[in-house]
């Protein structure tokens, strides 16, 4: 049986890698005043592993003073990680604002508003019908 590629487990392996690396690296080694509580999501890489885009969340603060201070700090972050990873490529960081939880939290409100709504007719309509 011929053995299949590594090649997108070690894109997984890497991205994986990236993750866990910069969430101690942010929290440990960045003091800009704009990053607070952040939480690394995801990590999508190019298949060159020269980019990475990193979307995160944060707790406390502007995500887009923090998303603005996380992309001036990448140049650090990116010296950082070359001395933790043992790739030949680090790639480039592009730290994105994931709108994914916020997005989800609006449409669980806009499903309980419509469902509100639907109860309160159906307490209204007439019990003939």
């Amino acid at each position: 049986m011929p053995r299949k590629s590594a090649s997108p487990n070690r894109n997984v392996r890497i991205a994986d890698q990236i993750q866990r690396d910069l969430s101690e690296l942010i929290a440990r080694e960045v003091k800009d005043p704009r990053i607070g509580l952040v939480t690394i999501q995801s990590v999508e890489l190019t298949p060159d592993y020269a980019h990475a885009k990193i979307f995160f969340t944060t707790l406390t603060g502007d995500p887009k003073a923090t998303q603005v201070a996380l992309n001036h700090a990448s140049g650090h972050l990116h010296n950082l990680l070359f001395k933790r990873l043992h790739i030949h490529t680090v790639p480039t960081l592009h730290f994105v604002y994931d709108q994914t939880v916020e997005r989800a939290v609006e449409m669980s409100r806009l499903i309980d508003a419509a469902n509100a709504t639907r109860a309160k007719d159906d307490d209204e309509a007439p019990a003939g019908e």
